[in-house]
């Protein structure tokens, strides 16, 4: 049996540095044991081919357990049990009827109307500045996923200014302010499935879409599926604030890449898939639970047992990507990273999670040219050695 490197989540080294710290285990096997307090012993797979071929292994199963449910009242108790939370044939069918609303083209489709959300934070910005700075994650990357949602969903304009306040609760994590958010959103939801089903006929978003969307053999999205289908991309949609987020402090930190995607906008599709491989915000997939014990690299994961894959690692695993801890927005596409998962439960969202991040640098940069870090980024990293990600990004305009 191969020795296991342990990592301990805990440890103020992998806080500080995950890249590193997952690195050495990476380099050491390719296997480890990630030590989490209050969850015992997690098994990660921490090189690319196992930890994608882990993430598409029937035998290792997403479940409730995966996921920290926050209390909710017992109305909202259908609607917390997201596609995320299921697998094999109830995944499959309802991952079946809602991917047509989450395809590239319509990512594409949407694109002047994520646009259009981004132009209005990009207006009030300079508003924002206090000192002649200007916090762009708190009034640019938080903000702009809970819009294009709200776009999305058909949300009125009157009512946004709350989602925007839910969506920063949500992205900011579990707690009682997330779990108070949540009668608002499955409320909100509700309305907006109810106007979508009167108006059948009426152009939409995401949520006409689903409410259209039919199987050849008659089977239909419920009302309770779609507003399920909501809540779970309010939870998921958040993604883009902190890839936002990381890519625009990782680019006005190496200056020859800002003035490659500055100098060729058509960089900027490669741009985003190298920030996401790079600095993505997933550190660790979400824990799967083995079905069976499981033989793997000479070592017994026991049936029950949480397993992850360590998404850090894998993703500069220097077995597929040349010099991996180098930041190049000209990487030609590869093997391709793991930054929205693999398998089954690769990301439903993320054509839409790209286009939205294209369009926001995209403007970003074009609006605001002298762009420029007002602090220095890591003193702005939040202690989270399962997520990178930023607790403000303070800039000048």
């Amino acid at each position: 049996m191969i020795s296991l490197p342990e990592v301990d989540l805990t440890d103020p080294e992998v806080l500080r540095d995950p890249f590193t710290v997952y690195r050495r285990a990476r380099e050491a096997a390719p296997l480890a044991r990630l030590l989490i307090p209050g969850l015992g012993p997690v098994w990660a797979l921490t090189r690319h081919d196992g930890a994608r071929a882990m993430l598409g292994d029937a035998r290792f199963a997403l479940t409730a357990d995966s996921f920290m449910r926050p209390p909710v009242p017992d109305d909202c108790l259908p609607y917390m049990r997201t596609m995320s939370e299921m697998s094999g044939p109830e995944h499959a069918r309802l991952r079946k009827l809602a991917a047509p609303a989450f395809t590239p083209r319509r990512a594409a489709e949407f694109r002047p109307r994520i646009d259009a959300s981004v132009g209005a934070l990009l207006d009030d910005l300079p508003a924002h500045a206090e000192g002649g700075q200007v916090d762009l994650l708190r009034h640019f990357a938080r903000p702009l996923p809970m819009d294009v949602i709200c776009t999305l969903a058909g949300i009125p304009e009157q009512d946004r200014p709350r989602w925007r306040e839910w969506g920063a609760t949500v992205v900011a994590g579990a707690g009682g302010d997330f779990a108070r958010a949540i009668p608002g959103i499955v409320a909100g939801a509700k309305a907006a499935v109810a106007a979508a089903r009167a108006e059948p006929d009426a152009p939409g978003g995401v949520l006409a879409d689903l409410a259209r969307a039919q199987a050849e053999d008659g089977d239909r999205l419920s009302d309770t599926e779609i507003v399920t289908m909501v809540w779970h991309l309010v939870l998921a949609g958040q993604t883009p604030t902190n890839l936002i987020a990381n890519a625009v402090a990782a680019l006005l930190s190496h200056p020859g890449q800002l003035t490659a995607v500055r100098a060729d906008p058509a960089l900027m599709p490669a741009a985003v898939e190298e920030l996401i491989r790079w600095c993505g915000p997933a550190l660790l997939a979400i824990p799967r639970h083995a079905r069976q014990d499981v033989e793997l690299y000479g070592a017994t994961v026991p049936e029950g047992a949480k397993v992850t894959a360590l998404i850090a690692a894998a993703n500069r695993d220097p077995r597929v990507f040349a010099d991996p801890d180098r930041l190049d927005v000209t990487r030609a596409p590869g093997a391709g990273h793991l930054g929205f998962a693999h398998g089954p439960h690769f990301c439903l969202g993320a054509s839409l999670a790209r286009v939205q991040t294209q369009a926001a640098i995209t403007a970003l940069l074009r609006r605001f040219p002298g762009l420029a870090l007002a602090a220095p980024i890591d003193e702005l990293r939040a202690p989270d050695p399962g997520t990178w990600r930023l607790t403000a990004l303070p800039v000048t305009l």
